[in-house]
């Protein structure tokens, strides 16, 4: 890996990590007002959401334009478009994780930076459920 883009990356997940604390997404109580739709609903996250998804259609569109990536030989997106078990399973629990702590894996590295001791336990719980998700599926395709 060259210097360049080794600079590159810790220079666009730090811009990451900075919007998502600037955003609030790093506030577990912030992320369960937001999701609390029949609570005390804090519909903020709503805008740090929406200016996610215009910046990643812009951000796709002008990316795509070029003929290849400027790190890597060619473009690497995913291909599977099957709505299936797996998929509808992980995105449950996923959904869960980021409701019971408040935190999705982005927000949770992020947070470590700043606020570790808060943090700490769930993202082993996070490593380890992934870790744990890749011995079954491994498992599963073994057999």
């Amino acid at each position: 890996m060259t210097m360049i883009r080794s600079l590159t990356i810790l220079c666009v997940g730090a811009l990451f990590g900075a919007g998502l604390a600037v955003g609030g997404m790093l506030n577990p109580a912030k992320v369960a007002g937001f999701l609390d739709l029949f609570g005390v609903w804090d519909p903020s996250l709503a805008f740090v959401m929406g200016g996610g998804v215009v910046a990643n259609f812009v951000g796709m569109r002008l990316v795509m334009r070029r003929s290849g990536p400027v790190f890597s030989d060619m473009f690497r997106l995913p291909d599977a478009t099957a709505i299936d078990r797996n998929l509808l399973g992980g995105a449950a629990l996923f959904g869960i994780g980021w409701g019971l702590g408040g935190l999705c894996p982005g927000p949770a590295i992020s947070a470590m930076a700043l606020v570790p001791g808060d943090v700490a336990l769930f993202v082993v719980m996070m490593l380890a459920g992934l870790a744990a998700g890749r011995m079954l599926k491994s498992r599963g395709n073994a057999g």
